[in-house]
């Protein structure tokens, strides 16, 4: 069945004006951040092995790509994620550089399924950084401070944004301790993802007497600042989830230090739908935005599957997501060049037009070339 060539694929839009603007504004605002902290940019292929990606994104994520089959029989897919890619070419191309690397992309990512109502964009541009081969906490510090300086100078301030932490070693620990095998352990991340205490209670009934099953409901439920830690505390008691713990109580120190708590939160049911992260996982959130707008996290095993196994940490933000605010609000708006008068070149002789537009073009002027046929149409 043809399509009419007026329509264009479901999940995919124009963009046009000021909102091409906005886009291009925030894109150069974030890549100038990355710049600012030593981040390298890297462009991407944007087609490669559909392998990569099942590996990098875990099976139940990378079947949303676009998949066809090269001329020798391999399955290819259209990217839609960039940081398995940087992985690889950080344990390949990089291997003998000195660590940690810093790596910064632009890139569209193309996914076929949307993975909710909110995110229906089949296709989407992604603006990232990754720290690979450090495992510390002031690793994970480094990856928070730069997003809140690019929500800072796209002109998000307080009460704008909020940042979520979490660790998923909290729910691997409660998830090892319960002996759940993987297709219960992605059941229960689904779970929690909905934040349905009660069907969680539910499931969790083959596993667990009541009062776990009640304290890992009331855990996934918390959400805040310091007091969520001392709660979390008395929920869970596991070495694995303990372990986590500490780490997310060594980052609110220095978030606490850095005067920077009314940004962030931590909350123990955003749990991350992604196989490859390890440890921290943070999401951003902005006022008006229907979903998050980026997101990022520890993925210290994801190197091992191309022959190097080493620390990384990053976060992306959604550039379409960003705009899509932006150009709603009065308030929180990037810096960009103010709007400039529109100067018509109007000449019956073509080389005169031309060499008075280069003129104005030389002095940074804003122009319009009107021709004779357009001089007609308007008398």
């Amino acid at each position: 069945m043809s399509e009419p060539l007026s329509n264009i694929p479901r999940g995919m839009r124009y963009y046009f004006g000021a909102e091409a603007r906005i886009r291009r504004v925030v894109e150069d605002t974030a890549m100038s951040v990355f710049d600012g902290w030593s981040y390298e940019e890297m462009t991407t292929p944007s087609v490669d092995y559909y392998a990569l990606f099942e590996q990098g994104m875990g099976r139940r994520q990378a079947e949303r790509a676009f998949r066809f089959t090269d001329t020798d029989g391999r399955l290819l897919a259209l990217r839609p994620d960039v940081t398995s890619s940087l992985a690889r070419a950080a344990a390949t191309l990089f291997a003998e550089r000195e660590r940690p690397l810093r790596l910064c992309y632009a890139a569209p990512v193309f996914r076929q399924k949307p993975q909710s109502h909110a995110e229906w964009r089949r296709e989407s541009r992604q603006i990232g950084c990754e720290l690979i081969g450090a495992a510390n906490t002031e690793a994970d510090m480094e990856m928070l401070a730069i997003a809140v300086e690019v929500l800072q100078r796209l002109g998000f301030g307080q009460n704008s944004y909020c940042i979520t932490l979490n660790d998923v070693e909290v729910f691997n620990g409660v998830a090892e301790g319960l002996a759940l095998d993987d297709s219960s352990r992605d059941q229960m991340r689904l779970l929690i993802d909905s934040r349905d205490a009660a069907d969680l209670q539910r499931f969790l009934a083959p596993y667990a007497a009541p009062d776990e099953r009640e304290g890992f409901a009331r855990l996934i439920q918390l959400s805040g600042k310091r007091e969520t830690l001392a709660e979390a505390r008395r929920l869970i008691t596991n070495p694995r989830s303990v372990a986590a713990l500490h780490r997310l109580e060594e980052l609110w120190r220095i978030i606490e230090a850095l005067s920077l708590t009314d940004y962030f939160e931590i909350d123990f049911g955003d749990v991350s739908g992604l196989d490859y992260y390890t440890g921290l996982t943070f999401k951003m959130y902005l006022s008006g935005a229907g979903a998050r707008v980026g997101g990022g996290g520890r993925y210290d095993q994801l190197t091992s599957n191309f022959g190097r196994p080493e620390p990384a940490v990053g976060f992306v933000f959604d550039l379409d997501a960003l705009t899509d605010v932006l150009a709603r609000s009065k308030n929180s708006t990037p810096a960009r060049e103010p709007e400039r008068t529109v100067v018509p070149i109007r000449n019956d002789d073509s080389t005169a037009i031309f060499f008075e537009a280069i003129g104005k073009r030389a002095r940074g002027e804003r122009l319009l070339i009107e021709s004779c046929e357009v001089k007609q149409c308007r008398n």
